[in-house]
């Protein structure tokens, strides 16, 4: 093997099947060589969410061919991979199961190096695939099953500030939009409502800023929301086009309101260590909500933080961040074998005591 690595990198942990091929030369930021992703919301559409057995299927069928079409857009073959990157969990059991038994089966027939990534450390380690960004950095995790403000201090080194103890935003998004009638997945439907309504008209609650911490919660959020949209339909007999843009819009302004101001105090954490280029960074789905954005970019420029946010292609599920993540892991020495699981729940911060909403089955992030 020479210093020049080519990394083959597969995610299937919800309802994104993706293959990607990474590049890596000494000296010289990874170039992504390739990047394919395979949706499958034509499949959930009529359910109103992700099933998992569906997607689990869906995966069954589509990993091969999208390997395939990696590999040819890349102009590399099967004997070019050097190390194979595959997520090995948070997520749905059936999905990570069947990339995890791909990436065995090529590991194998190869005789190449297997990486297993946490799902979640791709999307925390983008923003140095990205920009380069040094370590250590602050994260926000924020997608449709996840949201939590970490530090970032190597690519399996992660301290959690705080988190969501129930739904997370992307959650509280995509049940907004079904309450509201709007399209999957949630969150672009509301958002683009949300463009026309009026934030002031309803006194939506915000949730936890009362209490000292990082944590935050939304489950109370959605549920004053459907109160609202009930009394609406009560007293006018259905839900006009500006209630539901001005719901939309008390809504976002709500999530944006706590999210700005937990990241508020983990810059004040984070920054008691006194790093030598400050730098917060945000990634996930829900990292392309222009509002959330808007406010995060705010927030760091009076505190003279750097502010990163990669393209939205990456900040959303692919395979090009669990190849960089399997990358990182690699060059620091970690390997996997045969035994690699398959895991629904993987903490990123193994120390942190697990969150209140985790379940009896422990920390899923």
């Amino acid at each position: 093997m020479t210093d020049r690595l080519t990394i083959l990198g597969i995610e299937s942990s919800c309802d994104d099947t993706a293959a990607a091929v990474l590049r890596h030369e000494p000296g010289k930021p990874a170039r992504i060589l390739s990047s394919v992703v395979m949706g499958q919301e034509a499949l959930h559409r009529d359910f109103g969410g992700v099933v998992p057995e569906i997607a689990a299927r869906a995966h069954a069928v589509k990993l091969d061919g999208c390997v395939t079409d990696a590999l040819s857009e890349a102009d590399v073959s099967l004997t070019d991979i050097d190390a194979i990157a595959v997520t090995a969990g948070p997520g749905l059991i059936g999905g990570v199961l069947s990339g995890v038994m791909l990436a065995k089966g090529l590991s194998a027939g190869l005789g190449r190096p297997l990486v297993g990534v946490n799902h979640l450390a791709g999307h925390a380690l983008t923003p140095r695939l990205t920009d380069g960004l040094a370590y250590p950095y602050l994260m926000l995790l924020v997608s449709g099953g996840h949201c939590q403000f970490l530090i970032v201090r190597g690519p399996d080194s992660f301290s959690r500030l705080g988190g969501t103890i129930d739904d997370a935003p992307g959650e509280a998004f995509d049940k907004t939009a079904r309450l509201l009638a709007l399209p999957q997945p949630g969150g672009p439907s509301v958002e683009k409502s949300a463009r026309d309504g009026d934030p002031k008209r309803f006194a939506f609650p915000r949730p936890l800023l009362d209490r000292p911490g990082c944590d935050m919660s939304f489950s109370g959020l959605k549920t004053a929301l459907l109160r609202q949209r009930d009394q609406l339909v009560a007293a006018e007999g259905g839900l006009r086009q500006a209630d539901r843009a001005d719901i939309c819009a008390g809504f976002q302004a709500a999530i944006c309101d706590v999210m700005t101001e937990k990241a508020r105090r983990a810059l004040d954490l984070y920054l008691t260590e006194a790093p030598a280029v400050p730098a917060f960074a945000i990634a996930g789905g829900v990292a392309a909500n222009q509002a959330i954005r808007a406010g995060l970019e705010t927030l760091c420029a009076e505190r003279d933080v750097q502010f990163v946010a990669p393209p939205l292609r990456l900040c959303t599920d692919n395979a090009a961040m669990i190849a960089y993540a399997g990358l990182e892991l690699f060059l620091a020495g970690h390997e996997d074998d045969m035994t690699l699981a398959a895991r629904p729940r993987w903490p990123l911060d193994k120390l942190a005591a697990p969150l209140v909403g985790s379940g009896r089955k422990g920390a899923k992030a």
